[in-house]
């Protein structure tokens, strides 16, 4: 069993890597040394859900309802283009010391929801999940698809928390000016980008929904 345990834990680790949304924010989070630990365990924790609700059969909701899918890409699409503004508007500000400050006074709850928001208005995460891992994941066994989505919950444990720490530790040199413009910049063009494939995919779907 320990096979299937690492096939999800490579598959996992595959999926999380690359920069997004939810990367980006623990990141950021981890830097301000705001929250980063309690903004980790949320992101796993969501992603425990989601991994679970896609290997364990739970993704027939959201591929068999085309407008949920929709309202989900489009919600995604203008949140993203919110975050990416927000990043960007810090990185071209001229006095981005005190716009860094005001930012990290934000409190636990606004903190919560934006994590939140990265994670469940992003629809890459459902294709993740529900699509790459469910399909790989639903067709096991009982006992190997329980080895299989702690795989891929591990690989969500390791990297959300080895990045926030690793922020965290590396804060000093990420806090100043030129770091944090460049952060910023690089996190709106990611947002946007990102933005601007959830928006394409979202005309096709609706192309093809209408058709």
């Amino acid at each position: 069993m320990i096979t299937y345990y690492f096939q999800g834990l490579i598959l996992g680790a595959a999926l999380i890597l690359p920069l997004g949304p939810q990367n980006a924010f623990v990141m950021n989070q981890g830097i301000r040394r705001q929250y980063h630990i309690m903004t980790a365990f949320l992101c796993t924790l969501s992603d425990l859900l989601l991994i679970c609700a896609g290997v364990f059969g739970g993704s027939a909701l959201l591929m068999q309802s085309p407008w949920l899918l929709g309202l989900v890409t489009w919600g995604g699409v203008a949140f993203l283009l919110w975050y990416g503004f927000g990043a960007f508007k810090t990185a071209l500000s001229n006095n981005i010391e005190l716009t860094t400050a005001e930012a990290m006074k934000q409190g636990r709850w606004k903190i919560i929801a934006t994590m939140l928001a990265v994670t469940w208005l992003n629809p890459h995460v459902y294709l993740d999940t529900f699509v790459v891992l469910g399909s790989l994941g639903g067709q096991l066994d009982a006992e190997p698809k329980r080895w299989f989505a702690m795989g891929t919950v591990s690989a969500s444990i390791i990297w959300f928390f080895g990045l926030a720490l690793l922020a965290a530790w590396f804060a000093p040199r990420l806090r100043t000016v030129k770091a944090q413009r460049i952060i910023n910049l690089l996190v709106g063009a990611v947002m946007w980008i990102i933005a601007a494939q959830l928006a394409k995919d979202g005309v096709a779907h609706m192309q093809a929904l209408f058709n």
